[in-house]
């Protein structure tokens, strides 16, 4: 990766919340720890109208609440403040570009003129920012790097996506679109290649002879809070299941890369979505479950249901919860089922994955014989060892065995053996957006999706969410502070397994979790 001297951030949607929260908060620890180009430049462009200074002020004060890490000078943030300046721009005004441009040649330092666009905006404005971009000229590469970056949702289907990949790539090249999933850019996620690949103990075990299921979960304590207007036109299984989770599946499910690069990386992930099951419309009705919040009252709190939150239809359908049972068809994970389970208002927050190990062949020391044949399917379950990814919160690693409780007799009780990544005291922990931005001004598109993999997992998606919108699949009410719809536990292929209940401790379990 060719190392710039020079770069200018060109951050579309500057007053909008992400920009203030997220992006800029991690271009400041990126600058402070000396990350950035040393002639770095950031130009916010939106449609409020602001004065250099008083947008600068307006960072300033993002900085104060979401900057994250150790206290820095002052004069550190004044001097980057003093790269920030401002640019309003209507965006249905392609004229504006051009003066946008113009802006842009006239904070260039030398030759040598690299901008990045991140599109920090509402997806519909995408594909309009794109086309204004190009007529101008800001795409081509004659005079340096031109790179766009793209917030998800990528698409509402296969449709749009399609359609909106076909327009993007028609202005840029591929190597020049970064679609961006923060989910990517956590430190626990990308440790899911490292404990894979860097291990000789796991990757002989991580294959349908050795494991029974795999189980993605991905919980929020929050309901949709002021989001309700974007959220009742999207749902979990487009805002969560079809980019983050599907995400985190690929790095679980795919086989060896012949070498850590980009494209090596990529086409392996693309491979578990290729090989994803298409589920027919009967499939779909046996292993998918969606469901919806409703109020309820948790530790003395009245919690409104999904329909009384603002922006919500009295009569919407939209899922607020949803679990999917599925396959991938190839050798590796043949006849392996894949439970994913993501929902909004439940007991605590907490992202995790769980690979389930199948049962030892000969169970000495469980109740009701000797083989497996011979125990009943609770005693068979409590065997199973089990591998626990934690994303987050208390990130880490646990591994779930079976060991002798001291004294008479051979009783086993499940014990815990666990790395948190809080024992790393010395160790800075980058946020997902510093990791994810310094890739783009690197030229790293490891973390990032290509067009053809967004497009195979909107196909695999796709045909739940048409059959969702039909009335045979029930949509479940769940009370705020549970787990989901109890008929979410009905997909599981062997009944005697069901879902990990987890806290936000990684190595507690139970139905009623700290929050």
């Amino acid at each position: 990766m060719e190392k710039i001297s020079h770069a200018i951030f060109v951050l579309f949607g500057a007053s909008g919340d992400l920009a203030k929260r997220m992006v800029v908060p991690a271009l400041f620890r990126l600058f402070c720890q000396g990350f950035l180009p040393q002639n770095f430049q950031m130009l916010g462009v939106s449609r409020s109208f602001f004065e250099d200074d008083a947008f600068r002020k307006s960072m300033a004060e993002g900085l104060e609440k979401f900057a994250r890490g150790d206290s820095v000078s002052l004069e550190k943030q004044k001097e980057f403040l003093s790269r920030i300046c401002y640019f309003p721009i209507e965006y249905s005004q392609p004229k504006a570009y051009f003066s946008l441009k113009e802006k842009l040649e006239s904070m260039a330092i030398g030759k040598e003129k690299n901008y990045f666009f991140y599109l920090s905006t509402p997806p519909l404005l995408f594909e309009e920012i794109a086309i204004n971009l190009g007529n101008c000229g800001l795409n081509l590469e004659n005079e340096g790097k031109r790179t766009i970056v793209v917030e998800k949702p990528f698409g509402y289907d296969l449709e749009s996506a399609k359609r909106l990949n076909k327009r993007l790539l028609s202005i840029f090249q591929e190597s020049q679109i970064y679609r961006i999933d923060h989910y990517l850019g956590k430190e626990t996620v990308q440790n899911l290649l490292f404990l894979r690949f860097a291990n000789g103990i796991f990757e002989p075990l991580w294959n349908r002879e050795y494991v029974h299921h795999i189980e993605i979960t991905s919980a929020e304590f929050l309901g949709v809070e002021n989001r309700g207007g974007y959220y009742d036109g999207s749902g979990i299984l487009r805002d969560m299941v079809q980019n983050h989770l599907l995400q985190m599946l690929a790095l679980v499910a795919m086989e060896p890369p012949c070498i850590i690069e980009s494209n090596a990386i990529r086409n392996e992930t693309l491979k578990v979505f290729q090989s994803l099951h298409k589920m027919s419309h009967q499939e779909i009705l046996q292993n998918t479950v969606r469901g919806q919040y409703t109020s309820s009252f948790m530790q003395g709190e009245k919690f409104l249901g999904y329909r009384e939150e603002k922006g919500v239809s009295d009569e919407s359908r939209t899922e607020t919860f949803a679990a999917l049972r599925f396959y991938i068809d190839n050798w590796r994970w043949a006849g392996v089922p894949f439970y994913i389970r993501a929902g909004k208002r439940m007991p605590t927050r907490v992202t995790e994955v769980v690979i389930h190990y199948k049962p030892a062949p000969l169970s000495l020391f469980t109740r009701g014989g000797l083989f497996p044949g011979n125990m009943d399917k609770e005693a068979l379950c409590e065997t199973c060892n089990q591998l626990v990814l934690r994303i987050q919160p208390d990130e880490g690693i646990l591994l779930k065995i079976n060991m002798k409780v001291p004294g008479r007799g051979f009783v086993t009780q499940k014990i815990n053996m666990g790395f948190y990544y809080k024992e790393l005291a010395n160790a800075y922990i980058p946020t997902a957006y510093e990791r994810l931005i310094l890739d783009c001004l690197e030229g790293d598109s490891t973390l990032f999706s290509r067009a053809d993999a967004v497009e195979t997992c909107w196909e695999f998606i796709t045909p739940i969410l048409k059959a969702w919108e039909g009335d045979e699949i029930k949509l479940y009410g769940y009370p705020c502070g549970t787990w989901g719809p109890q008929e979410a536990n009905s997909i599981f292929e062997d009944k005697a397994f069901g879902w990990r209940y987890p806290c936000k401790n990684l190595a507690s379990d139970g139905l009623y979790c700290e929050l």
